[in-house]
């Protein structure tokens, strides 16, 4: 914890949020993070909203897993809990937001949005704006931004992609006089400081190896262009808040004793780390194991998690794989609990198939093969209710999640699998994933913190799976 001026440890939080996607508001939280850490602070990552790739730079920058703080899937008492556990123990909490700082589930209200998080938690945004081809119209933005929900705390600005330092000058003047908040900091348009894309956003570090030099240079920027010592006394001196007891993490009626596998490389690596942590709060030894480098499932586990990824990115590599493939599929077929979830599911199909019509062979479990489309095919938050043989669920349980792919499931023209689930989104209800042997698999991406009892009914039911026993 850092040290306040009566002497006493503090800790900081500041929300950075954007006036839209694409304002740089990810570029901004990087360096800060890396600037911070920097000074020697034990910075503490957060990612508002239901994303898997910011936080993987988040954790790359800080040394630590980053959080989701989703209003929508989780009670305000759950992300309370999560923010002040991942809190307790760092110097300053930096909560980089999603889309625009009031873009959510619902466009007549803060529901989802990281404003609702802001107001939730109290605490300060720093508002990245994107100030290029502009200069007093900024202070408009800013001004609409700040009338628009007063319970906002917008505490100073960013202003990002400027043309020159006479460009931030003006920029600065008039959101100061028009606005009465300080804009504290500013990033000139750089092509070298943009993170790459794809279909899915920013590519994953860990397919990027070291990017220590990138963070460098971002800390280097920051520091030369922003008043850190300005954003700190900005940043909210609150201790983060405590949820007693816990309840997410509220000390189990009994632990069970279960060796869960869980896939993780760069074709299998979205997971909230609550789930994770989840699992192994009620008991669970986690064992995890890289399909792309080789490695079959291992040994004497009684369950599998195959969360989501890139698997059409590395479709060849993984076909390729055929003894892995095989101790999975043999695995399954013995009715091993396995949950798969999106890049999961689409492994377990018959193939892969790209968009300029190659197609690789995946496990074949599921009948049918995934087709991957140039467009968006589904996004959005889903609440989540199980088929009556969905052994995760009970009658009338309810988990809520979300689907962000690029590819499309075709059926196999014989056979359709029973559907796992039933998904409620924007556009309506439907039937969804399907059921096979003891496994779940769909596109949709549970949080286990929406409903811990999925946790403990995979965890029994691992217990309850007996171990096929080896032929000598």
């Amino acid at each position: 914890m850092s040290i306040g001026v009566n002497g006493q440890a503090v800790h900081r939080s500041v929300v950075i949020a954007g006036t839209g996607s694409g304002a740089g508001k990810t570029t901004v939280t990087l360096g800060l993070m890396a600037a911070l850490r920097r000074r020697g602070l034990t910075v503490q990552g957060f990612k508002c909203g239901p994303d898997y790739i910011d936080p993987t730079y988040h954790k790359a920058v800080t040394g630590r897993p980053s959080r989701n703080l989703d209003s929508w899937m989780l009670t305000s008492e759950t992300v309370k809990e999560i923010y002040g556990r991942a809190s307790k123990d760092a110097d300053v909490s930096v909560i980089e937001g999603v889309m625009g700082l009031y873009d959510g589930k619902d466009p007549l209200s803060n529901t989802g949005s990281t404003a609702e998080i802001g107001i939730l938690l109290q605490l300060p945004v720093l508002l990245v704006v994107n100030c290029q081809s502009m200069a007093r119209s900024a202070a408009a933005i800013v001004k609409g931004f700040q009338l628009l929900e007063p319970n906002v705390r917008i505490a100073a600005v960013f202003a990002n992609k400027v043309g020159s330092d006479g460009h931030y000058r003006i920029v600065k003047q008039a959101i100061e006089q028009e606005c009465g908040i300080p804009v504290i900091g500013f990033l000139k348009r750089e092509d070298q400081l943009a993170l790459p894309e794809r279909h899915l956003g920013l590519v994953p570090s860990i397919e990027r190896g070291e990017m220590g030099g990138f963070f460098e240079e971002l800390a280097d920027r920051l520091e030369q262009n922003t008043d850190l010592d300005r954003l700190l006394e900005l940043a909210s001196a609150a201790e983060p808040p405590a949820v007693e007891p816990p309840k997410l993490f509220a000390p189990p009626a009994r632990l069970y004793q279960v060796r869960m596998a869980v896939a993780y490389d760069a074709a299998f690596h979205f997971y909230y780390s609550e789930n994770l942590e989840l699992l192994e709060h009620y008991g669970a030894k986690l064992v995890y194991f890289s399909p792309l480098a080789g490695e079959p499932l291992p040994e004497g586990v009684q369950g599998l998690y195959i969360g989501g990824g890139f698997p059409e990115e590395f479709a060849e590599a993984l076909s390729r794989e055929e003894a892995v493939a095989g101790s999975i599929r043999k695995a399954l077929e013995s009715g091993l609990p396995t949950l798969a979830e999106c890049g999961g599911f689409m492994y377990l199909t018959q193939a892969i198939e790209d968009t300029q019509g190659r197609s690789y062979p995946m496990l074949g479990l599921i009948p049918g093969k995934v087709v991957m489309q140039p467009k968006l095919a589904a996004l959005g938050l889903r609440e989540i209710t199980g088929t009556p043989d969905n052994f995760l669920f009970r009658d009338g349980d309810i988990a809520r999640g979300h689907e962000f792919h690029y590819s499309t499931y075709v059926p196999a023209e014989a056979v359709e699998p029973a559907p796992a689930y039933e998904t409620k989104g924007l556009r309506g209800t439907k039937k969804d994933g399907c059921l096979l042997y003891r496994t779940v698999a769909g596109y949709t991406h549970l949080h286990f913190a929406s409903n811990p009892e999925l946790v403990v009914r995979w965890l029994k039911e691992c217990e309850e799976y007996r171990l096929p026993i080896v032929q000598p």
